[in-house]
C-alpha cells in the first residue's frame, strides 16, 4: 500500500515538474528537458507490461493535456514502457534482479544506468521528435534535437535520482 502511495505521489510530481518547470525552460538550440520518462524507468521491475503501459499512457496523457501536445508524450511514454522489459532482460545482472528493488542510480551500477536508462531515454526522445516534426526530409533536424536534448535530459534524470531518490537501506 505504501508503494502505491509513493508511486502516485511521484506520478503527480513528475507531471507537474515536467509541465510547470521543464516545458517552460527556453534554453535555445532546440533543447527540451524531458524527465518524466524517469518515472516509468523507476517503476518496479516485476510490474506487468500492460499495467506499465497503462500507467505510461496516463502519465504521457497528463503531460499532453497540460502541454497541448496532442499525444506526443503519451505515445513516447508507452513506447518506453513497452521496450523497458526487453532492455531490462537484455542487461540483466548475472545473479538476476532482486525482487522489489527499484532500478535507480543507488541500486544499480552506473554502467547499467547508462546503457538501460540512456538507451530508453534516447529512443523516447527520437520517437518524440520524429512524431513532433513528422517530415522525413527533416531527419537531420530530428537527430540534432535528439542528440542535443538527450544528454541534458539524462544528466537531469541522474541529478533527480541523486537528490530525490532515497538510497536502499542495508539490512
Amino acid at each position: 500500500m505504501i508503494e502505491i502511495v509513493r508511486h502516485s505521489g511521484r506520478f503527480v510530481l513528475f507531471v507537474l515538474a515536467q509541465t510547470l518547470i521543464f516545458n517552460q525552460l527556453e534554453i535555445g538550440y532546440g533543447i527540451q528537458f524531458m524527465v518524466y520518462p524517469l518515472f516509468i524507468l523507476l517503476l518496479p521491475i516485476e510490474l506487468n507490461i500492460f499495467v506499465s503501459m497503462l500507467i505510461a499512457f496516463l502519465l504521457g496523457f497528463s503531460v499532453d493535456m497540460l502541454s497541448n501536445t496532442y499525444g506526443l508524450h503519451a505515445s513516447s511514454a508507452v513506447l518506453v514502457a513497452y521496450l523497458k522489459p526487453y532492455f531490462f532482460s537484455m542487461f540483466e545482472p548475472r545473479d538476476s534482479y532482486e525482487p522489489e528493488v527499484e532500478p535507480n542510480f543507488h541500486t544499480m551500477e552506473f554502467r547499467w544506468i547508462l546503457y538501460v536508462h540512456g538507451v530508453l531515454l534516447a529512443l523516447h526522445h527520437l520517437w518524440f521528435f520524429t512524431i513532433e516534426i513528422f517530415k522525413f526530409n527533416e531527419i537531420l533536424y530530428i537527430l540534432q534535437k535528439t542528440l542535443i536534448s538527450l544528454p541534458c535530459s539524462f544528466l537531469l534524470c541522474i541529478l533527480i535520482q541523486l537528490v530525490f531518490v532515497k538510497k536502499a537501506s542495508t539490512r
